[in-house]
């Protein structure tokens, strides 16, 4: 048990002389010493290095920084575009239904009748008016949840006009903020 205990003791003050086995560098294992006593120290010293250096942090840091640069402008900004491109589809099938409307009827909704109600609604002068309506899900709303313009008779000798205030749910306006219309 004492020549177990000197052998420890030596392992310790070997390690403390030789700074390179400290470091992992070398080890001081030799004959006299038990095996085990190697492996803790050989053990010890090899999770002692593990990990990544300060320069190497970095620079994940600095491609990551780099990658956002290039992305990000790119994504942002999407969203109302997609919102515009999605109040235009909203408009081409409010315009498909005020044809329909008008195949059955004769005429598109007048303003008397309710305007766009009236894809939604029978109006009492509806002849021919499609069961359950020519427009699913209520009212028609942009992509703002703004109600969808309706004017009959139309400006430049259109039939009627067909439009969304944009974004800020007011005439005119610049940007995501213009006027969408519906031109056929």
């Amino acid at each position: 048990m004492n020549k177990q205990k000197i052998q420890q003791e030596k392992v310790i003050v070997d390690n403390a002389q030789n700074p390179s086995s400290a470091f992992g560098l070398a080890t001081s294992c030799n004959s006299e010493q038990s095996s085990t006593s190697c492996a803790r120290t050989k053990l010890h010293f090899v999770h002692s290095r593990s990990g990544f250096t300060l320069i190497e942090v970095m620079v994940v840091i600095v491609i990551l920084g780099v990658l956002a640069a290039l992305i990000v402008p790119n994504v942002m900004g999407r969203g109302e575009k997609a919102k515009v491109d999605t109040t235009q589809i909203t408009l081409k099938g409010v315009a498909g239904a005020l044809d329909q409307y008008k195949l059955d009827n004769g005429h598109y909704p007048s303003m008397q009748e309710g305007g766009l109600d009236a894809l939604v609604n029978q109006p009492a002068t509806a002849k021919n008016w499609l069961p359950g309506g020519y427009v699913k899900g209520g009212y028609p709303k942009d992509s703002w949840e703004n109600d969808i313009q309706y004017v009959i008779p139309g400006t430049e000798g259109r039939a009627y006009d067909l439009y969304s205030f944009g974004a800020d749910g007011q005439s005119g306006g610049e940007g995501n903020d213009a006027d969408i219309y519906y031109t056929p």
